[in-house]
């Protein structure tokens, strides 16, 4: 993976052995590891259940909700958001389905859009989307 940024007034594309950034390899590496971690263990203090209770195989395979319903996978989900979600009648990013997802499916205290554990969570999905072509309001894969 080859990351750029401006810094001052240059466009710099600097790439480590790992495919990351040098200054970013550790923190990115890391935000993407442990929402993981989050992804397969958290409960958010609802009733036992994590993510995988639902996203099969950390979100790569066909998924299954506890009453039988499948539905796709999450490997395009950062490349489908944000979304027109017609139940509420509104524009939805990743986060915020995210945030639905805890609540709702998990039972439990959703992350702040702005925590550690969202960041993480997002990277987490995001890096199961890299390569796939961006479809704002696509359908899941």
């Amino acid at each position: 993976m080859r990351l750029a940024a401006l810094v001052g007034g240059l466009f710099l594309a600097v790439a480590s052995p790992s495919g990351f950034p040098a200054a970013a390899a550790d923190s990115l590496e890391q935000a993407v590891y442990r929402g993981r971690v989050l992804f397969m263990t958290a409960t958010f203090g609802g009733g036992g259940r994590h993510c995988t209770t639902c996203h099969k195989e950390g979100g790569t395979a066909m998924s299954e909700l506890p009453d039988g319903r499948k539905f796709a996978s999450l490997s395009n989900a950062a490349a489908i958001f944000p979304r027109y979600d017609a139940k509420t009648r509104r524009v939805k990013t990743l986060p915020d389905q995210v945030q639905a997802c805890v609540r709702n499916a998990l039972q439990g205290t959703a992350p702040a859009f702005e925590s550690p554990e969202m960041t993480e969570l997002v990277s987490y999905i995001t890096s199961l989307s890299e390569g796939k072509p961006i479809e704002m309001d696509g359908k899941p894969r």
